[in-house]
């Protein structure tokens, strides 16, 4: 599996939240910030501005999405003039309904469609990429290269407009789909620009061979020295320019995804602890009981046991 679909396998907590929603201006809905979730804003129809709390404002039209990857607090409006409200209708939301149309005001007016969604993030899924992002993403899905994320825009809109057999299904998956379509193109938006990071780790060939290799073999006993010669340099030039990239060193980032492997593992499966320990790198249970605890603060059965009333 490569980096970024390994990545986003362990981000989500249950199910992912969205709504068709259907304005009538004047309208104005404040958003508040979200710390555990992930949102995104689509323009389907019309056009509007989105107001993030102490940024500029970002103008809206239709093809437009906006990632918001640290939840952070907005307002949604057809004009930075009109006073903004605030209703229980923000698919962030704990208490939000299935996913559904929604019509907010009935007045008359033009009308603007949009996507709202959000993924709430797993106990572990905070993982550096996400960190890495900016607070706003603005994408347009009509330039050239987006088709793939047009056409999840395009079917999203049909599912939750026009539910049938399957649709609950399809709704997660397009979900899952759109975020990685919307990173996609922030990858592709930032692949000419220099500095650290993330999108700089997994542009840099050498690195982004040691990350793919950790992330299809984390029980492999990988050393430094191993990923460096896999990364086709010299040991010491290799952990520099990791920790410069990825933001820790090689062995650190290998025990941080080995427990974020199995936390997700812990949370989502009834794998035996000695399964999870071996399929991680940890042919004694103790072991990884230790390497757990230090990073969660909590032993991997307690760990599990907390988890076992959260939908997954």
């Amino acid at each position: 599996m490569d980096v970024l679909s390994d990545v986003l396998s362990v981000l989500r907590a249950g199910q992912p939240r969205s709504a068709l929603v259907r304005w009538h201006g004047p309208w104005a809905q404040q958003f508040p910030p979200v710390p555990n979730a992930v949102g995104f804003r689509a323009v389907v129809q019309g056009n509007c501005v989105l107001l993030p709390t102490g940024a500029a404002p970002v103008r809206l039209g239709a093809g437009d999405v906006v990632l918001l990857p640290h939840g952070r607090g907005h307002v949604l409006a057809d004009s930075s003039t009109t006073p903004p409200t605030t209703r229980a209708s923000d698919p962030a939301a704990a208490d939000f309904p299935d996913s559904r149309p929604l019509v907010i005001a009935d007045t008359a007016g033009p009308s603007t469609v949009t996507l709202c969604g959000a993924y709430e993030l797993a106990p572990e899924g905070h993982h550096p990429l996400l960190q890495d992002l900016p607070e706003v993403i603005h994408l347009d899905a009509r330039v050239d290269g987006r088709t793939g994320l047009r056409a999840v825009l395009d079917m999203l809109g049909v599912e939750l407009a026009r539910p049938g057999l399957g649709t609950d299904a399809a709704i997660p998956a397009l979900l899952d789909m759109l975020l990685l379509y919307a990173l996609r193109a922030w990858f592709d938006e930032t692949r000419t620009r220099q500095g650290t990071g993330w999108a700089a780790a997994l542009r840099d060939p050498a690195i982004a061979a040691a990350l793919h290799a950790i992330h299809r073999k984390p029980a492999h006993p990988w050393t430094v020295a191993s990923l460096a010669t896999l990364a086709g340099l010299s040991r010491a030039p290799f952990a520099r320019r990791f920790t410069e990239l990825v933001g820790q060193p090689p062995v650190r980032y290998l025990t941080w995804w080995r427990m974020t492997t199995a936390a997700r593992l812990l949370r989502g499966s009834d794998v035996p602890l000695n399964v999870i320990a071996d399929a991680v790198g940890y042919h004694s249970e103790f072991a990884f009981a230790v390497a757990f605890k230090r990073q969660y603060d909590t032993p991997p059965g307690r760990y599990r046991r907390s988890t076992d009333a959260i939908p997954h």
